[in-house]
């Protein structure tokens, strides 16, 4: 009898976005995936994953992102998911970081089809991926950094194979991780109030799916 949980699957970076198939799931805890979930509660309604800040400049739209953790020039906000807190996002936005939106458009090509994950949206993911297999977690900030990456990919694969997930270690090893030593008080750009909206599980009750649209990826919050 044919098991009632999905095949599997966690890869790492931008190599195993690119050969990933399947439904893929790009996972960017700190902060691309973090920052977009927060940018769709801020009244986004679409946000266009590009690769280049280039490429993000030449497209109409509201631009968030960073290169090297840092506000890009020309951008309209940086990848901080703290620093949206009270504000109104406009409808269209355009992300571009060093890790996840890479990995989403290296990605797109190939998958059956493509969600962004990060811990704010963990459970909803599980939800909307119910009854799809194979799966295949991409730990986007590997293998440079990436713990939280691996940490809410751990917990995922749990959700959708019918295991009881450890959220706590969970927020343990993201608090504990290369890329959340890197916030610090008073960073313009990596404020450590970042970590905590990172680590706040399942604040929204929507995942998030990119399609291909013209040659573009391109995401939405899906209830």
């Amino acid at each position: 009898m044919p098991s009632a949980f999905p095949e599997v699957k966690i890869v790492e970076g931008l190599e195993g976005a690119a050969s990933a198939s399947g439904h893929v799931v790009i996972i960017d805890v700190l902060r691309a995936f973090t920052t977009a979930a927060y940018a769709f509660a801020a009244g986004a309604e679409t946000i266009e994953l590009v690769a280049t800040p280039e490429e993000a400049l030449a497209r109409p739209g509201w631009r968030m992102g960073e290169v090297g953790g840092r506000l890009i020039p020309g951008f309209h906000h940086s990848n901080s998911p703290s620093q949206l807190a009270g504000k109104r996002v406009p409808p269209r936005v355009i992300q571009r970081t060093g890790a996840g939106t890479r990995c989403a458009v290296a990605a797109a090509p190939n998958a059956k089809s493509l969600w962004l994950a990060s811990l704010v949206v963990v459970s909803a993911t599980a939800r909307a991926l119910e009854g799809r297999s194979p799966v295949t977690l991409i730990v986007s900030g590997a293998p440079e950094e990436g713990e939280e990456d691996g940490a809410c990919a751990v917990v995922l694969e749990n959700l959708l194979t019918g295991k009881s997930p450890d959220f706590e270690k969970a927020v343990r090893d993201v608090r504990a991780s290369r890329a959340a030593a890197k916030h610090a008080a008073g960073d313009p750009d990596r404020p450590i109030e970042d970590v905590d909206c990172a680590v706040a599980v399942d604040r929204f009750a929507f995942a998030i799916r990119a399609e291909s649209e013209a040659g573009r990826t391109v995401a939405r919050r899906v209830p």
